[in-house]
């Protein structure tokens, strides 16, 4: 199917991923200081499987336009920016909105991305690359001879993760299924099945000293596990609730119980420590400086990209009519890399 009408998905409320609807409309006006983005690659995120569900900490009311972050063409610019943007292809991270074929956003908010890189590529390592490459050098500021571990090494965080610090000069510790060792394996990752081993036991046998960090995306009760596992000096990254993912109740409750356990273990003399990681912190108190340093980080990632220090994981390409595929598919954890969606 080509677009001649823009399209979008909506989300109508908590669904299953058959219920998401598909909505035809008009090109959006880029007002002062916007660009409208001819979509060319957006993708599936963690978020979106939470929103979904009702579960994503701060999503809007229902109904809305997921879509976490895009990749795409510069169409039209509004006053006050600069022309010459229009025609080049650039990435945004925009929480919500991306999975239309035309998206208006803050010209200020775009990163060009670097001539040679494909629009699924990029898209891959947008939210994916900022996220990873923040947690760990920004958060962690992990060293070359360090041991870290990586929960969910396959996934589209934790194997953008595994390659920039492997890349860094780190030993890297992946929790995955056994289907994803091999590939671990290929890319000088120790791999750990958590679905059989003792994930803990098993990486204190390999790393009898502690480690120099952890990053964990699942939350719940396995967060003080990892905890424990970190050395003197160490620091435990959080970044997600994903055990939660299912679960009823509150949606901030996990995420509470998560702060109140980092505050806690930070107010203790141990010499260790925890932070909880939120892509967006310091966007609504800062918004230049937050502009700034995720053009300047997600640059370092395109550049790891050119370099040959990260491939880029797509793993499905389906166009935007086939979202509720797209989205069972990314649910299904039989993928590594980033389902991506594309016109």
């Amino acid at each position: 199917m080509t677009l001649t009408t823009p399209v979008e998905v909506v989300l109508p409320g908590k669904v299953e991923p058959e219920g998401l609807l598909i909505r035809h409309g008009a090109v959006p006006v880029a007002g002062p200081g916007q660009v409208v983005i001819r979509m060319e690659a957006t993708g599936v995120s963690f978020a979106e499987q939470q929103m979904r569900r009702g579960r994503y900490y701060d999503q809007p009311p229902f109904p809305f336009v997921p879509g976490y972050d895009l990749v795409g063409t510069v169409l039209t610019a509004g006053e006050g920016v600069d022309p010459g943007l229009v025609g080049t292809r650039v990435a945004a991270l925009v929480k919500v909105g991306g999975w239309a074929s035309h998206v208006l956003v803050d010209a200020a908010d775009v990163v060009p991305v670097p001539d040679g890189i494909g629009a699924a590529e990029a898209e891959t390592l947008v939210v994916n690359g900022i996220t990873a490459w923040q947690m760990l050098h920004r958060k962690a500021r992990v060293r070359a001879g360090q041991t870290v571990v990586v929960h969910g090494a396959n996934g589209g965080v934790g194997s953008v993760l595994v390659q920039l610090a492997r890349a860094a000069g780190a030993r890297v510790i992946g929790t995955a299924s056994a289907r994803h060792h091999d590939a671990l394996r290929e890319r000088g990752v120790v791999p750990v099945d958590y679905r059989t081993e003792d994930v803990a036991a098993r990486i204190r046998e390999l790393a009898p000293h502690g480690v120099a960090a952890v990053f964990d995306h699942v939350g719940g009760r396995g967060i003080v596990d990892s905890w424990r596992l970190l050395a003197p000096g160490g620091t435990l990254v959080s970044y997600g609730s994903a055990s939660t993912r299912d679960a009823e109740g509150s949606k901030q409750w996990p995420v509470v119980k998560l702060l109140l356990r980092v505050w806690l273990w930070n107010a203790l003399p141990n010499r260790r420590r925890a932070c909880f990681f939120n892509v967006w912190a310091g966007r609504a108190l800062a918004r230049n400086r937050f502009r700034s340093r995720l053009r300047a980080d997600l640059t370092e990632v395109f550049a790891a990209l050119q370099r040959g220090e990260l491939t880029a994981q797509i793993a499905a390409q389906l166009p935007l009519t086939r979202v509720a595929e797209a989205l069972r598919l990314a649910e299904s954890g039989t993928v590594a890399g980033k389902v991506v969606l594309t016109p």
